[in-house]
C-alpha cells in the first residue's frame, strides 16, 4: 500500500495519496487492521479446530477449574501471526532492514511453536518437540538478529556534530567507512548528522545513556574491535532465548501472556517511535537511528493482534494460543528489544516474564538443593511458574491476570520514565 499510493502521488499527484507517507497513519491502520483479522478470522480458527477436535491436553496439577479446559481448541497463535504479518506486509515500506528481520523472527519462531504443538496434538507426545531442538531454533533466530543488525550497512545510529571541534574526529569516521555525511533543517537551523556504524546500547539511569559492547572486552586492547561481533550475537542470542522461554512460561492463565505481551508492545512502540523520529530523539537526548519508524508499524500490528486475540483468549479461555503464539510473542519483544537498543531494560518492561522464570528456576534449584542436603525436596513456592502459586492461595485466575497486567503496566511506565531519569 505503501509503495502504490507513492507511485500514485509521484505520477499522478492524486489527491490524499500522500497521506500513507504519515507513520502515525500507517500505525493507526495497522492496529485497525489487526484487530478485525484477529477478531473475524479468529472466529474461523476457532470454529476450525473445534471441528478437527484440536484440544489441549491439561495435566493434572490439582488446580482448580483445570479439568473445565481440557478440549478447549490449541495452536490460537495462529491467530495473532496472521494479525501481525498481515497488516505489516500492507502498511509498512516492506524493504526495510528492521521490518525484514521481524518478518523473519515471526515465522521462525511461529513455525517452531508450530512444529512443538503439532506434536503434542496429532502425536500425542505431552512433551512435544525436545527441548534441545527449541533451544537450536532460538540460538539459529539470534545468530540471524545478530549478524544483521552488527554487519549490515543499513543499521546505524545517527549523531549530530556540534562546533567545528568535532569535524576531525567525523572526517575520520567518513574516511574510515564508519560513517557518512548527512543534514537536516530542525526548526530552521541546519544541522549536521553522522551515521555511525557502533554496537552500541541504552544504559538506564546513566547521564551518557550510552553504551559500546567493546568496553566489555576493553582488556583485549587491540583485538577488542576484532572481536566485538561475537560478543554482540552471544548477548542477541541469550536475550532472545531468555525472553521466548520467559513468554512460554507466562502462558499458563487464560489471557495472561497476551495481555501482559500487548502491555510491553506498547512500551516498545513508544522507544521505536522517539528513536526514530530526529525532533523527539533531539528533545529527549537519546539516540536517533534512522528508519526505524517504520516498525512502529509493526509493533501497532502486534499490539492489535494481542488484543484482539483477548477477545477470545480472556477467562473462559475459547481458544488458548500455544506454543505457536507464546513463542513467537517472546521472539518478538526480545528482537524488537535489540534493535531499538533498549535490551538493558528488558528487566524492566519484561518483569513478569522475568519473574516467573526467577520462580522457576529458584524452585527448581531449591528443591534439588534441599534433596541433595536433607533427603526430601523442599519448595519455596507451592506452585511454580509464580501464577500458579497464587492459583494455590485461592486467588480465581482472572484476578490474577489483571493484577499481573497491572503490574506490567507499572513496569512499562517506569522504563519509558527512564528516558528521563538519568
Amino acid at each position: 500500500m505503501y509503495y502504490l499510493f507513492n507511485y500514485l502521488k509521484t505520477e499522478f499527484n492524486l489527491s490524499g495519496t500522500g497521506i500513507f507517507q504519515y507513520i502515525t497513519f500507517r500505525v493507526s491502520m495497522s492496529v485497525i487492521l489487526s484487530l478485525v483479522i484477529s477478531m473475524l478470522l479468529g472466529k474461523r480458527i476457532v470454529r476450525f479446530l473445534e471441528r478437527k477436535q484440536i484440544g489441549e491436553t491439561i495435566r493434572d496439577l490439582g488446580l482448580e477449574g483445570e479439568q473445565a479446559k481440557k478440549g478447549t481448541p490449541t495452536m490460537g497463535g495462529l491467530i495473532i501471526l496472521a494479525a501481525i504479518l498481515i497488516p505489516t506486509l500492507l502498511f509498512t515500506r516492506v524493504l526495510n532492514i528492521y521490518i525484514i528481520l521481524m518478518i523473519i523472527c515471526t515465522v521462525w519462531l511461529g513455525l517452531i511453536g508450530f512444529l512443538d504443538d503439532y506434536i503434542k496434538v496429532f502425536r500425542k507426545n505431552k512433551a512435544g518437540l525436545a527441548g534441545k531442538f527449541k533451544i537450536m531454533g532460538q540460538v539459529g533466530l539470534g545468530l540471524i538478529v545478530g549478524c544483521t543488525l552488527y554487519f549490515s550497512p543499513e543499521v546505524v545510529v545517527q549523531r549530530e556534530l556540534v562546533g567545528s571541534e568535532k569535524l576531525p574526529a567525523y572526517e575520520t569516521m567518513v574516511n574510515s567507512g564508519n560513517a557518512t555525511n548527512a543534514t537536516s533543517d530542525i526548526e530552521g537551523i541546519q544541522h549536521r548528522f553522522v551515521n555511525v556504524k557502533t554496537p552500541i546500547t541504552t544504559i538506564p539511569f546513566v547521564k551518557s545513556h550510552e553504551f559500546n559492547y567493546a568496553r566489555l572486552i576493553s582488556w583485549m586492547g587491540d583485538h577488542a574491535k576484532r572481536y566485538t561481533w561475537l560478543l554482540y550475537i552471544a548477548v542477541v542470542i541469550f536475550i532472545i532465548t531468555a525472553v521466548s522461554n520467559g513468554a512460554n512460561i507466562t502462558d499458563g492463565l487464560d489471557g495472561l501472556a497476551t495481555g501482559v505481551s500487548a502491555v510491553i508492545g506498547v512500551c516498545l512502540g513508544i522507544f521505536a517511535y522517539v528513536s526514530g523520529n530526529i525532533k523527539f530523539a533531539e528533545y529527549l537526548n537519546i539516540m536517533h537511528i534512522p528508519n526505524l519508524g517504520e516498525v512502529t508499524i509493526f509493533i501497532g500490528a502486534f499490539v492489535g493482534a494481542c488484543i484482539g486475540f483477548l477477545w477470545y483468549n480472556a477467562y473462559p479461555a475459547q481458544v488458548f494460543m500455544g506454543d505457536t503464539g507464546s513463542l513467537a510473542l517472546g521472539g518478538i519483544i526480545a528482537s524488537l528489544a535489540i534493535i531499538v537498543r533498549k535490551e538493558l531494560l528488558i528487566p524492566i518492561f519484561c518483569g513478569v516474564f522475568l519473574i516467573e522464570s526467577l520462580s522457576v528456576m529458584m524452585q527448581v534449584s531449591y528443591f534439588k538443593y534441599t534433596k541433595r542436603k536433607y533427603g526430601e525436596g523442599r519448595r519455596i513456592f507451592r506452585m511454580s511458574p509464580l501464577h500458579h502459586h497464587y492459583q494455590k492461595l485461592g486467588y480465581h485466575e482472572s484476578k490474577i491476570a489483571v493484577r499481573f497486567w497491572i503490574v506490567a503496566i507499572i513496569c512499562s511506565v517506569f522504563a519509558i520514565a527512564t528516558l528521563k531519569m538519568r
